[in-house]
């Protein structure tokens, strides 16, 4: 039976979040508003600009607050937050951000290091949060990070994976991601767990987020595809990491995964040539990528190439 690929993806740009969170050098406002604003005027519908959390613990979003005050917003956009607690919700709120992402580790051990508590109490705590943001007309989402692997405890069972899922969906949340935080996902792993949560949860609106620690995240994208799900998230330059996963490069870059779907004939609605455009500036900004369009170029670059070998 042949494979019945989408017709179009939803896009998800968590560079000026994901991305940046660990990156030694902290870009100003004015180059932060010029990545939301870029990937906007692209045409990326989904744009995750910051997180609303203690500036402690991750200084390179202290500014979220400043950038969302002055970014332009554009129509049709959905921009959104990661935040970890009540005073997160408010913050959105307060500086205009009506999506935030309660983000929680499926592995105790990964939860523990993070945010030194369980993925129970964690879930626990955000009963005040998806409360608060009911009652002021904000919209929640969630992710679950170490879905497919811990760096710690090594596989994570897909039960264990169910039973937090399970937790989010009853506080309400109907769209939910799994993270593939460490980049230790494989595509028959990416499949099996995403097919399993299609069907345990049919209603919710499903993500997947992939770092490329392994060269596996374009394998993992096709898989989850083949497993029915639409919605994926990338960061620009391949920026991003995890700070307890030794020797973690980025997510997946956004220019490669939009470059494949456009190879494979599945609508995005982007424009690559401006995505390309943006993650090299922001490689130029940060002084690094681990982004292969960048490298190499497109499929689509070669053509005058071969053209014009052939010219007499």
């Amino acid at each position: 039976m042949p494979i019945q690929w989408p017709e179009k993806i939803i896009f998800c740009e968590v560079g000026p979040r994901d991305g940046l969170q660990n990156e030694p050098s902290v870009l100003s406002v004015e180059k932060k508003t010029a990545l939301v604003e870029g990937a906007a005027d692209a045409g990326v519908k989904i744009i995750e600009i910051g997180s609303f959390v203690h500036p402690k613990a991750v200084p390179q979003m202290a500014d979220t607050d400043e950038l969302a005050g002055k970014f332009r917003r554009a129509a049709g956009v959905e921009y959104r937050a990661l935040v970890a607690n009540l005073k997160g919700v408010e913050r959105a709120l307060a500086s205009g951000i009506t999506k935030v992402k309660l983000t929680v580790s499926a592995s105790e051990s990964h939860a523990k290091a993070n945010l030194n508590k369980t993925p129970r109490e964690l879930i626990e705590g955000f009963k005040e949060c998806t409360a608060f943001a009911a009652a002021n007309g904000i919209e929640v989402s969630g992710a679950i990070s170490t879905a497919f692997g811990c760096p710690f405890e090594g596989k994570v069972p897909p039960s264990q994976v169910k039973e937090i899922a399970g937790r989010m969906h009853d506080l309400g949340l109907a769209e939910l991601s799994l993270s593939d935080t460490t980049g230790m996902a494989n595509p028959r792993q990416v499949f099996d767990l995403s097919s399993m949560m299609r069907k345990e949860f049919p209603d919710v609106k499903w993500f997947l987020h992939f770092h490329n620690t392994r060269g596996m995240a374009l394998a993992n994208t096709v898989a989850g595809m083949q497993a029915g799900v639409i919605r994926f998230d990338g960061s620009l330059a391949g920026l991003g990491g995890c700070p307890f996963a030794p020797g973690a490069s980025g997510n997946i870059a956004s220019e490669d995964m939009i470059h494949m779907f456009h190879e494979m004939g599945i609508e995005t609605g982007i424009d690559l040539d401006r995505i390309i455009s943006l993650a090299k500036q922001l490689r130029d900004w940060v002084g690094h990528s681990d982004s292969s369009v960048l490298k190499a170029g497109t499929c689509a670059d070669l053509v005058p190439l071969t053209a014009a070998k052939k010219q007499p």
